[in-house]
């Protein structure tokens, strides 16, 4: 059994020094697979050197290993790389998502220690050591009380907040790297984003906050529940909520899952994206697959990590809504009118762009035009998509990024059919936005 344990990296010395290490990795095993390619004759471009599937194993455990920033910008990526990665790429930073290493006991207790004192071990009548899940900015642990009221301990990695901004600037560095990013991303821009969204899930206080929030807007659901949070048990480092059994979603499309069990929870999961954008107005925007965890027994769906919970306005509904409808009837002005006023495009964008835009923005609304269950496994729409969109990236650019809540409502929409996907799901998702984009009628 390969051991995953490591201590979380500390301080901007210690964390330079393995990012430093990754860009190493990464240029021998480019010069490596450079010097194959023209032997054979092959003149490979500098960006799919670097991306090569050795490299990409190596990034993935170097950012396994360093945790915190750098390891959640790997997992962002594996979650919106349709366009932007080759599929060996997205598959393996897809692992980072619940499979970083692990912190040794000793450092472990000493986060314990900080958190509850010397005395934490009194506070529980058992506590696990090894961690049910680990991930870029925490790891859960489970434990009971005195009571017999069994938990999930999230607790944040030493120092992961204070090394957000050396390891934004050590990103920034490597997408200085020539034919990595095209030039017309403002990097500086996307990176000031991601930094202020990590920033935003290392305050557990404000975590526990939101995910009690949306606790009480879900309400009474027969297939989704969220957590409670225990109160008495969370500080600034760690969220204590009752434990949830089950397993990440994605699991199910491993082996022989029935197709009935599938269609359920890609279903439940897209209804709950449209409740929560058009009736609860809070949106978790991480659809991270292990942030789903399903019991097979139950068949329910707990739901876990409120970290990036946004609140979304009313104007932005209707904004939203308008362009739905626009998607559904396969409108092309009443899209493009549509996307503009959202944000997605703009009057002084290039007319290529704005084209391609559209285009994509068609492509992924074939769903919703779908007569009855689409068929996501039978589909070849995100391959369709992946093409469109890289072509998009790597040919033409972005003139600019649309607004940041756009970019976050529309990454849980992608990431929910990308999830359907996964599974090979067959959902009516007309039957799923029901009303909600129902033509406006006027009374006479």
């Amino acid at each position: 059994m390969i051991d995953r344990r490591a201590p979380v990296p500390q301080g901007r010395v210690q964390r330079l020094w393995h990012f430093g290490r990754a860009l190493g990795e990464m240029a021998a095993g480019a010069a490596a697979q450079g010097v194959d390619s023209l032997v054979r004759g092959e003149r490979p471009e500098l960006a799919a050197l670097l991306l090569n599937p050795g490299n990409a194993r190596r990034l993935a455990e170097r950012l396994s290993t360093m945790r915190g920033a750098v390891m959640k910008v790997g997992q962002l990526l594996s979650m919106d790389s349709e366009g932007l990665l080759p599929p060996h790429v997205a598959d393996l930073l897809g692992g980072l998502r619940d499979q970083a290493h692990e912190m040794p006991a000793s450092q472990l207790v000493e986060v314990l220690e900080r958190e509850y004192g010397s005395n934490w071990s009194r506070r529980f009548r058992r506590f696990s050591y090894r961690p049910v899940a680990a991930a870029s900015i925490g790891q859960v642990h489970r434990a009971e009380t005195h009571d017999g009221r069994v938990l999930a301990l999230k607790i944040q990695y030493p120092g992961v907040r204070q090394s957000i901004a050396s390891d934004m600037a050590n990103l920034a560095l490597l997408a200085r790297t020539p034919g990595l990013v095209p030039a017309g991303i403002d990097i500086r821009s996307l990176l000031a984003r991601v930094r202020a969204q990590l920033e935003h899930e290392t305050d557990y206080r404000a975590e526990a906050r939101a995910a009690t929030e949306y606790r009480a807007r879900l309400g009474d659901d027969p297939v989704l529940t969220v957590p409670a949070v225990v109160d008495e048990h969370c500080t600034d480092h760690i969220i204590a909520t009752d434990f949830a059994a089950g397993f990440p979603v994605d699991r199910l499309a491993q082996g022989d899952s029935p197709q009935a069990q599938r269609d359920h929870v890609a279903a439940s999961l897209s209804r709950l994206a449209v409740h929560e954008f058009f009736r609860m107005r809070l949106v978790q925007t991480d659809p991270n697959f292990g942030n789903y965890l399903f019991d097979a027994n139950s068949g329910r769906i707990a739901l876990i990590d409120f970290g990036a919970t946004e609140a979304v306005t009313p104007e932005r509904v209707a904004q939203l809504r308008e362009l739905g409808r626009a998607l559904r009837e396969d409108d092309r002005h009443r899209l493009a009118t549509a996307c503009e006023v959202a944000g997605f495009t703009a009057a002084e964008d290039p007319v290529e762009q704005t084209r391609d835009v559209i285009a994509m923005m068609r492509m992924a609304g074939e769903p919703l035009r779908h007569a009855g269950a689409f068929d996501f496994g039978a589909s070849d729409l995100f391959a369709r998509g992946f093409e469109q969109g890289r072509a998009q990236f790597f040919g033409h650019g972005y003139a600019r990024s649309p607004p940041p809540d756009l970019l976050f409502l529309q990454r849980k929409f992608a990431g929910t059919f990308m999830l359907c996907t996964r599974l090979r799901a067959r959902v009516d998702l007309a039957a799923v936005f029901g009303n909600e984009l129902a033509p406006v009628t006027t009374s006479a």
